[in-house]
Parts: structure tokens; C-alpha cells; sequence
């Protein structure tokens, strides 16, 4: 058997030399945990693929040829500019990551990648909770029923983090009191706080990670899991495709996306009618006025979401 393996295999024509891509920027952190929160981290297992191959996959090509660098980059940008997504997928990166299970609830609801999460029916859970420091507890944003806006004072956030300690002492007590009692680890388990960490392996190709960052780099999206995004995307990414993960941050990340409606809004503020432009806003419905005892406009997202493209924009918002 090893005979056969070790000759040459026919074929039809002289086969191409290839060699699998590597990353020297990656290769150097191979392994190396980036920490996020308290003690939470996430490090690099495995990658294949980088820049070239995006641009190998979109020419349906091996092999540089007399292709330029900034060719190379003007393509990527094109492919990320249009949405050519397919050529994104030839990047995989594998992570291992410590995430508290609350902050991992809203990582596993991406289902595009493949995942192995430590288990604690088989192992005792990690003894490590994610903490709270007293200037870190946030308010209940008003205006958006699953965000946070601001923070509680020192005084409440004090007493709060004495109380959460408290608290994730005994449960931890009482998760190990049942292991002593030779409870079964599936249901010792049980009343362990969301803030316990957990691992897990997670694989993902490019196209779908960077969807992933686009989310949960947000400013909208929470503040925990928006650290572990910054880290994979800033400190990973970027040195794994630099190419594509410029193209990113100025295409998708930090790029202004217009509906019709919007770009009619922008369009009038532009050119100064800012009247038509509470015309046109009106006519969508934005404008009306709130409920008896309440002054001001009625609630609505959309004509918020405008509002925050015009400031970033440094335009007028026309109806206030």
C-alpha cells in the first residue's frame, strides 16, 4: 500500500505545482487568546485561504500570472462593492472562544457556521462567570425595548455588583454541593447563572463571518458580544485578509445604505427644499403627531433611522 501511494499519479497533462496560502501576520498569533470582558478570550485554531484566494476563486484561476497587486484589490473591492458573495466562502478561520452563555445565546443564533461547545453533561462547568464593575451597569433604552442607553450611578452600581457576586457564589456552592452528592453533572447544571462561561470551537468561512461582524459591530448590537466582535474583526481579520477587510470596513461597516425613501429625504435636504423634504416625510407617514398628553411625534423607526443617516451625513434633519 505504501508503494502505490508514494507514485505518481497519471494524468492527462503536467499538473500545477500548488502550494496552500499562508499568512504570516495570522501565523504568528496562531493560539495567542485576545481577552475579552473579564475572562472571557478568542484565539485562532486554523485558517485556509486569504486574499489570493478570493481572487483566485473569482478568476477561476490558480496561480498570480502577470496580475498586479492593485488589481488584485481592485477586484476584491468589486466583488465586495456588488455582493459577490461566492468568492468570500473559499476563507475558513476556526476560533476557539470563552463566551458567557447569555452573550452565547445571541453567537449561536448565526447558523452559518459549524460549532463544538464544551459540554457540561460531560465535564464539570468552567468555574468562571463574567462580573459586572459598578460603573458598568446600563439603563433600559427607552426608545429601543432591547438596547441600553447610559448608566446607573456608582452608589446603585456598587450594590449591584456586591449582589451579583454574592449571588454567583452561591449558585456556583450549590452546582458543586451536587456534584459531591454524586448528582448527575446533566442536572447539577441547572440553576447556574447565564453569566458562566462556556467554550467552543466555531468555524466559519469569510462571507458569513463578515455578515456576523456586520451585525454585532453595530452600535445597536450589545455591548458584550460587540467586544468579541471587535477583537475577531480588528485583531484577526485584519491580518488574515487585510484586502477584503478594508473593502469591509468601507463598503458594508462603516458604509451609509439608503432605502427610497431615504435617498428621496437626502436628495431634498441637499438641495435645500427642506420643506418638500417634510412633504415627502409626511406623505410616509413619519410625522404624526403623538398620543393625547404626549407632545411631540409618534414613535417611529424608520423616520429615526433617517435621522441618524442625515447626521452622519451632516445634513438637517428638516421636521425638527
Amino acid at each position: 500500500m505504501a508503494d502505490e501511494l508514494d507514485k505518481e499519479p497519471e494524468t492527462t497533462g503536467e499538473a500545477e505545482h500548488l502550494t496552500r496560502p499562508r499568512v504570516e501576520a495570522l501565523d504568528r498569533i496562531l493560539g495567542v487568546p485576545f481577552p475579552v470582558l473579564d475572562q472571557g478570550f478568542v484565539r485562532v485554531v486554523d485558517y485556509m485561504g486569504s486574499d489570493e484566494s478570493i481572487v483566485q476563486s473569482a478568476r477561476v484561476s490558480y496561480g498570480r500570472g502577470t496580475k498586479l497587486v492593485h488589481e488584485d484589490r481592485g477586484l476584491i473591492r468589486y466583488l465586495m462593492r456588488h455582493r459577490h458573495t461566492t468568492p468570500f466562502e473559499m476563507c475558513e478561520v476556526k476560533l476557539h472562544v470563552r463566551v458567557p452563555m447569555d452573550c452565547w445565546r445571541q453567537w449561536i443564533r448565526h447558523r452559518t457556521a459549524n460549532v463544538n461547545e464544551y459540554s457540561t453533561r460531560y465535564s464539570v462547568a468552567i468555574d468562571a462567570a463574567q462580573t459586572t464593575p459598578p460603573d458598568g451597569w446600563r439603563r433600559q433604552a427607552k426608545g429601543n425595548r432591547q438596547g441600553s442607553e447610559g448608566f446607573l450611578d456608582r452608589e446603585t452600581g456598587e450594590r449591584l455588583s456586591a449582589q451579583e457576586a454574592e449571588f454567583q457564589a452561591l449558585a456556583r456552592k450549590l452546582y458543586e454541593e451536587r456534584l459531591t452528592a454524586e448528582v448527575a453533572r446533566e442536572q447539577a447544571r441547572k440553576d447556574l447563572p447565564l453569566s458562566t462561561f462556556t467554550e467552543a470551537y466555531w468555524k466559519i468561512d469569510l462571507h458569513n463571518l463578515l455578515h456576523f461582524l456586520s451585525l454585532r459591530m453595530d452600535d445597536h448590537s450589545q455591548w458584550e458580544i460587540r467586544g468579541y466582535a471587535r477583537v475577531i474583526g480588528e485583531e484577526i481579520v485584519r491580518r488574515w485578509c487585510p484586502i477584503a477587510w478594508e473593502a469591509f470596513v468601507d463598503y458594508r461597516l462603516n458604509a451609509v445604505a439608503l432605502s427610497r425613501l431615504e435617498a428621496e429625504i437626502v436628495q431634498a435636504v441637499a438641495r435645500g427644499d427642506l420643506d418638500g423634504a417634510r412633504v415627502l416625510a409626511a406623505g410616509y407617514g413619519w410625522l404624526e403627531a403623538g398620543t393625547a398628553g404626549k407632545k411631540g411625534l409618534q414613535r417611529n423607526r424608520e423616520r429615526s433611522e433617517c435621522e441618524e443617516k442625515l447626521e452622519r451625513l451632516n445634513l438637517s434633519v428638516p421636521w425638527r
